[in-house]
């Protein structure tokens, strides 16, 4: 069950599993409380139902569709995801979008460990400080074992966690009032746009570590049913539970913004059913802290070794990484409990702005230019086919960030843009768009010089 690889390549005799495996896992990891938080802020910040929940499945299937995309590339590199950067960004210049991924694990283990300590706290009378604690060292050892341990946990949570979800919406069902919900409905560009930008940063922030997890099914594993399963268990457990949020809010309302996890279990009952509850949230939230733990810890180690070198570490190294993030993640947890709701919000938003412009250069560099192709040996050679720094790259992605700063609305920063736009905030959209289309052109010229280059140093040895 202990894990011994990091971020090498998976031997194919070590492949194991099928696609199906993306959907538990994803199903698993979106049933949980913090999803349920990102749908009701869209109620939160102003939305109606009816369009809060079709801005938020728009969101979840074009977010989930690149995410799927990177999940895609796992069987085929047998590689953990951020190490495939290297190939447009260098081996050591993959480190600038690396450091950006390290502070969003340490930010969603934070949040995650926010409310799971609530539960864990209410569960064991110890409280919210100590649960968050217990919370964080349980995660740290799930992240230590690995891989199999990570998609049993999955699989676990997947039925688990669906169950209390149909409890619970047969549960609200009993409180909400549907058809005067749906009655109630007004359309805002603005507010549309921002519930929309919630569950595609949810989504597109899975991106930076998708592969890790489907990096040890077998070669032949199809691209389209990776792609596929990836697809379906992300979009359907998001959108169930931001489903719930939505009308959780609508109505509650303050109750539940004051409480998120007390409000949730009292809407199930009370007694043996309330501590069930208050374990389904912590195993929800365990589910996706792990990935998160895990993921950090693959990014440290990406990052580090383009330096250094080091592709294999032993047990103990292992462990030291993954205790540093526990620790910084639970420390922020611990100093921003108090002010989770809007801190969640912009801390969302503010992801969403540094990798939009990574998965789109990252997803055109693997399927339009490189054809699926990559180099793997070169891939941890600094001095090889890709180099230590790829400034086209660099480049793109700086200009991918700065093209959406006059688009972006938060609560600490508002572009220029955003109010002749209405409000509406669509700065995701340009992050996506414009890098893609940048570095399509300009990758594409490389790769035909690298061509040029390649077929005339061969003429060139036949003519000799």
């Amino acid at each position: 069950m202990v894990e011994r690889r990091s971020i090498d390549v998976i031997p194919d005799e070590e492949r194991h599993g099928t696609a199906f495996s993306q959907f538990t896992l994803w199903l698993g990891a979106n049933l949980q409380i913090t999803t349920v938080v990102t749908g009701a802020l869209a109620v939160v910040f102003g939305g109606d139902v009816v369009w809060s929940v079709t801005a938020l499945l728009l969101g979840n299937l074009v977010g989930g569709a690149v995410m799927a995309l990177h999940s895609a590339q796992g069987p085929r590199l047998g590689l953990p995801q951020m190490i495939s950067s290297r190939a447009q960004f260098g081996v050591r210049g993959a480190v600038v979008p690396l450091v950006l991924v390290v502070v969003m694990y340490v930010g969603f283990f934070a949040s995650g460990s926010v409310l799971a300590g609530q539960a864990v706290g209410k569960l064991t009378h110890l409280g919210p400080v100590p649960g968050i604690v217990l919370f964080a060292l349980v995660t740290g050892v799930m992240a230590t074992v690995g891989y199999r341990v990570i998609h049993a946990l999955g699989r676990v949570a997947s039925v688990v966690c669906a169950l209390a979800f149909v409890y619970l919406g047969i549960r609200l069902l009993d409180h909400a009032d549907l058809a005067d919900m749906a009655h109630r409905h007004h359309f805002s560009l603005p507010i549309f746009l921002l519930a929309m930008s919630l569950s595609a940063s949810w989504q597109l922030a899975f991106g930076p570590y998708v592969a890790d997890y489907s990096r040890y099914l077998p070669r032949t594993t199809s691209a389209r049913a990776t792609f596929g399963w990836t697809l379906a268990g992300t979009v359907l457990g998001a959108q169930w539970s931001m489903t719930f949020g939505v009308l959780v809010a609508a109505t509650a309302g303050a109750a539940f913004v004051d409480d998120q996890v007390g409000y949730v279990v009292g809407l199930g009952g009370t007694g043996l059913i309330a501590s069930f509850l208050y374990f389904v949230i912590a195993l929800g939230k365990l589910t996706v802290n792990v990935l998160n733990t895990y993921g950090g810890f693959m990014s440290i180690v990406t990052s580090v070794s383009g330096f250094r070198g080091q592709r294999v570490l032993s047990r103990r190294a292992r462990s030291a990484y993954i205790a540093g993030i526990m620790t910084a993640g639970t420390l922020v947890a611990l100093a921003g409990r108090n002010s989770f709701l809007d801190s969640f919000a912009d801390f969302l938003l503010f992801l969403l702005t540094f990798f939009t412009p990574w998965s789109a250069i990252n997803l055109v560099d693997y399927y339009l230019i490189s054809r699926e192709r990559y180099d793997l040996a070169a891939l941890s050679d600094p001095d090889g086919r890709y180099g230590g720094w790829r400034w086209t790259a660099l480049l793109v992605y700086g200009i991918g960030v700065a093209v959406q700063l006059p688009f972006l609305a938060t609560s600490f920063y508002t572009g220029p843009l955003v109010e002749p736009l209405g409000g509406a905030d669509i700065s995701w959209i340009v992050g996506l768009v414009v890098p893609a289309v940048l570095y399509g052109v300009l990758g594409a010229r490389r790769a035909g010089r690298v061509t040029r280059d390649a077929g005339a140093a061969g003429r060139a040895r036949v003519n000799s």
